[in-house]
């Protein structure tokens, strides 16, 4: 099969690597209809986050049981099926409290990391990883239905209740699916993103009748941010003191994107004297992710994708997410589409 495996100078290389076949009683072998470009893998290319050269990349998957194992009760070839990438052992004493999204076995189960992903044909994962895509849903919405866990993940960290104003830092796709839910929860939302381009891609996606005008989209420079958010959301990993300014008296911040290179300054005083609370949620507990595809039969996640290209074009397609040096951005979401001839996509 066709993959896109990471080298050791960070760059991305079409090869063709061995299809992976079920070699647990309860594996099952997906053959992969897309797969969206995460904010993690454009940080692996820049140098924001570490992964295993040789490894093959992606974790946002959709697409259609190919084979399974003699154990697979849950799925049948030719089902479809959305991937949830947070895999836990669940023997650690952090599983064996419910704690999944902080397992202690982590090693070697970071799919896209250093488990082979889904920027490729086909990929592997226990059944226990993969959840149904409702009848009707478009696989457009559906690859979104990860990061939209990773958005409720967040939101409920910083215990977000109908009323409040959240200001979500970083307008990428991250940002907007995390501002699409957030105004589900009841919350006015205040989308702060400075690239121009991103901006307008961002005013396009809430200018929609469903949503009646709660989200607003504005410049990181607006005196309307100013200590406005009662929570505050940094999906971008590296602005907390800049959130921090726009969080309200008592308020919260979240810290959202992955970004091993960031660091900031925080005053302790500051924190005392307008009683703010630093949140980090860290990844998802797979306990949420039923909820998150139950939420997108009526969130229009798709509107966040704006642009699908074959694995070939993978240059093209970061290019696209300002991964490669003097490239700006032209797009939210990406999605990479494995060949598959006559396939049913």
């Amino acid at each position: 099969m066709k993959a896109l495996t990471l080298t050791a100078e960070r760059t991305l290389t079409l090869v063709d690597h061995p299809k992976p076949e079920p070699t647990r009683a309860d594996d099952v072998v997906i053959r992969v209809v897309q797969s969206g470009i995460c904010g993690t893998d454009r940080s692996v290319l820049v140098g924001k986050f570490p992964a295993e050269a040789g490894v093959v990349m992606g974790h946002e998957a959709v697409g259609v049981i190919d084979s399974t194992g003699p154990g697979v009760t849950r799925f049948a070839v030719g089902d479809r099926v959305i991937v949830n990438p947070t895999l836990y052992c669940g023997n650690c004493p952090a599983c064996l409290e419910g704690h999944w999204n902080f397992c202690g076995h982590k090693a070697g189960t970071e799919v896209g990391l250093d488990y082979d992903g889904s920027f490729a044909e086909f990929v592997r994962l226990p059944e226990l990883f993969c959840h149904a895509i409702p009848d009707g849903m478009s696989f457009d919405r559906a690859v979104v239905v990860e990061p939209l866990a990773c958005a409720l993940n967040n939101i409920e960290a910083g215990r977000l209740t109908a009323g409040e104003t959240v200001i979500v830092v970083g307008g990428g796709p991250m940002g907007v699916v995390t501002a699409m839910a957030a105004q589900l929860y009841g919350a006015r939302v205040l989308l702060v993103e400075p690239d121009p381009v991103r901006q307008q891609l961002d005013r396009e996606v809430f200018d929609a009748p469903e949503f009646c005008g709660r989200v607003t989209v504005h410049t990181p420079d607006d005196e309307e941010l100013t200590e406005r958010g009662d929570l505050v959301v940094d999906s971008v990993g590296s602005l907390l003191e800049q959130s921090m300014g726009y969080a309200a008296v008592r308020g919260r911040v979240v810290i959202m994107g992955f970004n091993s290179n960031a660091s900031a300054t925080v005053r302790p005083l500051d924190l005392l004297q307008r009683g703010l609370q630093i949140i980090g949620a860290g990844d998802y507990n797979s306990q949420i992710f039923p909820k998150a595809v139950e939420l997108a039969r009526t969130l229009p996640l798709e509107r966040v994708v704006t642009h699908h290209f074959a694995l070939a074009d993978h240059e093209e397609a970061f290019k696209a997410l300002a991964a490669v040096p003097d490239a700006e951005y032209t797009a939210l979401k990406v999605v990479l589409v494995p060949p598959h001839p006559g396939a049913d996509a």
